[in-house]
Parts: C-alpha cells; sequence; structure tokens
C-alpha cells in the first residue's frame, strides 16, 4: 500500500491506546472518522487547536464524525494535557510513530505533522491536508467544510 494514502484510497488500519481507550479504526466502519495528527501535547499551537475544540465542542459533535487526535507522545502525556486543559476530543498515542508513517505524516526530527484526515463510513480517504510548517491547524469549520463536501460527493 501506498505509505501516503489519498483521496479515494483505503485508510490503512491500525490500533492505538487513547484517552478514551483502544482505538481501531476498522471498529469505526459505519461512521466517519476524522484523524488529527499533530506535533505534540502542550505545545503553542496544539494546546490552541485543541482548546479550540474544547471550546465548540457542541459544534464538534454535530459534525456527526468521530475525532481523534495522534500524536507520538506517551498516553500518561495525553491524560496530562486532557486533564490540565479540559479536552473533549480522544487523544491517541502513536509512540512509535507508525500510523504517522502509514498515513506518510511522520516527520525526520521532529515527530508528527499537523494533518487532518477523513475516512468515510467504507474505510476510504476523502480529505487529506497537511500543514506545511504546522503554525496553523484545520479550525471546527474547515473540518465541517470538509465533511459537508464529503455529503456533497456521495451519490444520491
Amino acid at each position: 500500500m501506498n505509505s501516503c494514502p489519498r483521496p479515494g484510497d483505503p485508510a490503512p488500519d491500525f490500533v492505538l491506546d487513547g484517552t478514551g481507550g483502544r482505538f481501531a479504526l476498522s471498529a469505526q466502519r459505519g461512521k466517519r472518522v476524522v484523524l488529527l495528527f499533530y506535533p505534540g501535547s502542550d505545545t503553542p499551537v496544539c494546546t490552541r487547536q485543541f482548546c479550540s475544540y474544547r471550546d465548540r465542542a457542541d459544534e464538534l459533535a454535530a459534525l456527526n464524525a468521530v475525532v481523534v487526535g495522534i500524536s507520538a507522545q506517551s498516553l500518561e502525556a495525553h491524560r496530562l494535557f486532557v486533564e490540565k486543559h479540559g479536552l473533549t476530543v480522544p487523544l491517541l498515542a502513536d509512540t512509535q510513530r507508525g500510523v504517522a508513517r502509514l498515513y506518510g505524516v511522520a516527520a525526520r526530527g521532529f515527530g508528527i505533522r499537523r494533518a487532518v484526515i477523513v475516512v468515510d463510513e467504507q474505510g476510504i480517504v476523502r480529505h487529506r491536508h497537511v500543514h506545511a510548517l504546522g503554525l496553523t491547524y484545520q479550525s471546527v469549520d474547515d473540518l465541517r467544510d470538509a465533511l459537508y463536501a464529503l455529503e456533497a460527493s456521495a451519490p444520491a
């Protein structure tokens, strides 16, 4: 399989432990999934990103999608990040960066690049956005637009 799945490609399956328990992508079939890859818990941009999702939790829930964050920090670091900021998005620990490599977002030298991957109900990648520098992030509005575009392109 291509190490950098593009829209239209099957999403590589994975299982990771997270703040909401064990997460298997294949167990989410029938649901839309938003994978939020990010460089690191409790860093300035990542904190703004996940606090923005917390602050708009109702709108995020209305997206009708499973949303998870993925970075290379330990599960304990993720738990501390969630507790410190009252975060609402479950965070998955990809400590070996294996999932980041599967999705083509592992960055040599500094971990994981900031990216959003949307997987549809059949397990197909439908949206991919990788940030060039990681100094910005996809807002709830951006995520909503990506999911609405997915709905608009679905056969009637």
